[in-house]
Order: C-alpha cells, then structure tokens, then sequence
C-alpha cells in the first residue's frame, strides 16, 4: 500500500510498528506506505525539485486542494451534491489512519479526531492548516479509505484560503481515461492512464474490489498513499492511490496481487493500483452526512 506505501509496512513490520501508510502502528498491514514513508523523507529534497517541473508540465490538472497529511497525501473533496455550508471533508487512504491500520473486516465510523492537514494551492503552495473533528469512515475492507470531517465548511476554507474541493465523480472510472495521480506530500504529478481493472486485489490479508491499474507511467512511491486520483479530462476524483507491487512476490504486503473471477492470480512488478471512489457519493446525504444505509451504498458496514 502507498501510504507511504506498501513497502513502508514491510519495514515497519520488521520493527514491529504498523506500516501500511506509515500510519498507525497497530495492526500490521501492507507496509509499503509506511516503509516508504521513513524513506520518504530522505528523498523529499530531490522530489521537490521534480514537482516543480511536473506541475508546469500538466497544467489542466495541479495541486489546488490536494493535502499533506504527516505520512501520507490526501485532499479536500466535496460529493456531488455538497454545498459550500457543508462541513469540509478529506479524503485519504485506510491505511493512512492514525490509530492504526484497520484490520479486514473491520470498519470504523465516527470516531473523534484532531488530525491536520497542509492545503496547498495550484503551485503546491502551503495556504493553510485543515482541521479534523472525526473520521466519519474507514476501512480497508472493499476498498481502501478514510475520510475525515473538518471543522470548516467549504465556504470558509475558501473564503481563508482561496481553495476549491475537488468534487468525487458519481461514475466508474473508463479504461484508457488520461489520469494524474497528485501527491501532496511529495508535491508532485504523476501521469499515465487507466490500464484496467482488477476483479479483486489482494495484499497481505486484505482484499479490495474492482481497483484500478495504472499503466507503467505512474511510478508512484511511498508517501504518496491517499493521493487524489483525477481524471484529467474532468478535474474529478476517480480514484484515491493506495499501492504497487513492489518486487514481483504474490499477494504478499507490498506486493499485491490481480484475481480474476475465475480465481486465478496474476501479478504486475512494477505497476501502481488505486481504489475507486465512485461508490462513495451514493453513502452520502444532505449536509455532508454519511449514511450506510441509504440505497445504492456498497460500502462495508460495522
């Protein structure tokens, strides 16, 4: 997982941390965000460099919204139907969670927080502190989130900081859509597209539903679990960035693996996935509220 990535949890697994996203040290789980977490650091100074150029290169999609969390990235995202007096929310990884990476099966809901958040503008220039009042859901079940409630609406952020949300498509992504998966932590773009789309994946003890793969251009690394997933074309949030295989083992953390319907299992070395996010909006009512309950909610319930 790309918390700072699968290869993160490995390493923390080791020191008998929670890795995952280089989150919590509760559970082990996929290490690649926290192992490439604590190698995230060494490195920010030359990534930084990168994003520069990077942000000038794409210029239809840049870090407007987009969040630095203390190992991992994020953003601020509005649902379809959300107005500016709705509280702000962020999305993220599971993995990324403080407490400690979610175990399969579990899922976690209203639980009060006080984690911050760095907002960056278009250019990845740091415009603000985000505050969180809670999780209002988490899991590693099905897919691989947490999105947090702020305790501002999208009205004053915007009025404070000139920021936007980024809105979460309603619609499953399209195979060949131009991506941009944009890491607040590193401040840097990265571009390809949809390669396709994988049955379930599965890393360590976890499993995740129709996730996207990204084709070969989206070298992603540790710390950029919880990236935004944008559809180029749209501006939209189709997908939120959570890990890669990183040495060509089997269904291993750090190393995910493809299983078809059928069960059989296929491995990509080298190559990125991303948990959807359309099925997000349909768990959503008025107000920014989270309700599982409501028609066409799939995800995981406690």
């Amino acid at each position: 997982m790309k918390k700072p990535l699968i290869g993160l949890l490995a390493s923390v697994l080791v020191a008998g941390a929670t890795v995952l996203t280089g989150v919590a040290p509760a559970q082990a789980a996929p290490t690649q965000a926290i192992s490439r977490t604590t190698s995230a650091h060494a490195a920010k100074a030359t990534q930084a460099g990168q994003a520069t150029r990077a942000a000038k290169a794409l210029d239809a999609v840049d870090f407007s919204g987009t969040v630095a969390l203390s190992d991992c990235s994020g953003s601020l995202v509005r649902m379809p139907g959300s107005v500016g007096s709705d509280p702000g929310l962020v999305l993220t990884n599971g993995h990324c969670l403080e407490t400690g990476m979610p175990g399969p099966g579990q899922v976690i809901v209203d639980q009060p927080s006080s984690r911050t958040f760095t907002l960056l503008d278009g250019s990845a220039n740091e415009v603000g502190t985000l505050n969180a009042t809670k999780v209002v859901y988490s899991a590693m079940t099905g897919t691989d989130v947490t999105i947090y409630q702020l305790d501002s609406s999208y009205d004053t952020i915007q009025a404070q900081t000139g920021i936007s949300p980024l809105t979460v498509s309603a619609d499953h992504p399209v195979q060949g859509t131009d991506i941009r998966v944009v890491s607040g932590y590193w401040k840097q773009i990265y571009s390809c597209s949809v390669d396709g789309f994988a049955y379930q994946l599965k890393e360590g003890s976890w499993t995740w539903n129709d996730s996207v793969r990204y084709t070969s251009g989206c070298k992603v690394i540790g710390g950029t679990s919880g990236s935004p997933v944008v559809d180029a074309n749209t501006g939209q949030v189709v997908a939120v960035n959570n890990t890669t295989n990183e040495n060509g083992e089997s269904c291993t953390v750090n190393n995910p693996c493809e299983v078809d319907q059928s069960g059989a299992v296929t491995i990509h070395q080298g190559i990125g996935y991303a948990q959807e996010t359309y099925i997000i909006p349909a768990c959503f009512s008025a107000g920014n509220t989270l309700d599982l309950t409501l028609s066409g909610c799939t995800l995981a319930r406690p």
